[in-house]
């Protein structure tokens, strides 16, 4: 079975429309269950991303309509405000001196390797920086493509980095005895208020449409960012976001990613994948020294203080937080900080650091 379709992917001349759509579908809704079941973070958008690439690198692929592309990036920036809880700036103003060392510390650390790959020469313009941001890997991936960079390798290298954190996230929880880790059961197609998830959709579209408008870089994403925080921190509206929403939107996403893949781009993702690990991996230990001095100073438990600290996966950390005895407040906190300070300062420091990786 799997040589027959092979050989179908090798002769795209026979594919119709139809037959694309359906293979596209299909396999990434296996793909999405299948690491979905194996809690691999991201599985919505790295799903439907994985088949995209195998359409694309096998002559089948097709094109995202720009305004689905565009819409589903809003929908992305107003699922981000949604999910930032109410106390987290309470949180960091209370102890804003550790949330500053401890954010700052690791954008510097990524930073310097973004900037040594990107004195390499192996990855084009600002590529290297922005596929080092820890910060949210679907936001900065998207958010790569107006600075310069590449957002095929971005992708490849902001979602290694996510799996290796996710991984080792996973193995100091074990170390610190924790026997599983498991989420709550999601109800995938219920709808809390249609007429609430009517309004936010009318709030993402003309945010949107502003956007654009406005030529910002990342316009709907970022600007459904800044208007979801306004509506979340005041409360004149609710932000309805259904899960069912959330699964087309990521699916939209890793399909528009996916398809602008081409053979010459995975062969030299495979080219510079042992540089790009051995930078993930170095950010990781470093990021665990930082913990370790979290541990010594501030008298953080160590799997509160690794969790705070690790790079990358906010998503699978926030599972793994809540399903021990960690301080979830404090790790939710520290990636967010991260989050923002990276969203501010990420393209002012992706362009000064292209600029002078020959100095």
């Amino acid at each position: 079975m799997t040589s027959r379709f092979l050989s179908l992917c090798k002769t795209p001349s026979r594919w119709p429309t139809t037959w694309r759509l359906t293979v596209l579908l299909a396999v990434s809704f296996v793909l999405v269950v299948c690491f979905e079941y194996a809690n691999l973070p991201a599985a919505l958008l790295l799903g439907p991303m994985i088949t995209a690439i195998i359409l694309a690198t096998s002559g089948a692929g097709m094109t995202l309509p720009k305004p689905m592309f565009l819409m589903a990036q809003g929908i992305l920036g107003m699922m981000i405000a949604n999910s930032l809880p109410l106390t987290v700036f309470a949180k960091i103003s209370m102890e804003w001196p550790l949330f500053l060392i401890g954010t700052v510390s690791t954008i510097v650390a990524s930073s310097f390797l973004g900037w040594l790959l990107s004195r390499s020469g192996l990855l084009p313009g600002t590529t290297a920086i922005w596929g080092s941001s820890p910060g949210a890997a679907s936001a900065m991936t998207i958010m790569s493509e107006s600075y310069g960079a590449d957002m095929r390798l971005v992708a490849f290298m902001q979602y290694l980095r996510v799996a290796c954190c996710a991984i080792a996230a996973t193995i100091v929880a074990a170390v610190f005895h924790v026997d599983g880790v498991s989420a709550e059961p999601i109800d995938w197609l219920g709808v809390s208020s249609w007429s609430g998830f009517a309004i936010t959709l009318a709030v993402i579209l003309v945010a949107s449409i502003v956007g654009v408008k406005l030529r910002l870089p990342s316009g709907p994403l970022l600007l459904s960012l800044a208007v979801g925080l306004v509506i979340k921190f005041s409360g004149i509206l609710p932000i309805i976001l259904p899960h069912w929403c959330l699964a087309i939107s990521f699916a939209m996403l890793g399909w528009g990613i996916g398809f602008r893949f081409t053979r010459q781009v995975l062969q030299h993702a495979w080219h510079v994948f042992p540089h790009v690990l051995a930078a993930i991996l170095a950010l990781i230990a470093i990021n665990a020294c930082l913990a370790m001095l979290l541990i010594t100073f501030a008298d953080i438990d160590p799997l509160t203080a690794f969790l705070a600290t690790s790079p990358g996966g906010a998503d699978s950390v926030a599972i793994i937080a809540a399903s021990t005895n960690a301080d979830v407040s404090f790790v939710m906190a520290m990636q967010v900080a991260r989050f923002l300070l990276v969203l501010i300062a990420g393209p002012m420091l992706a362009r000064w650091l292209s600029t002078n990786k020959t100095a």
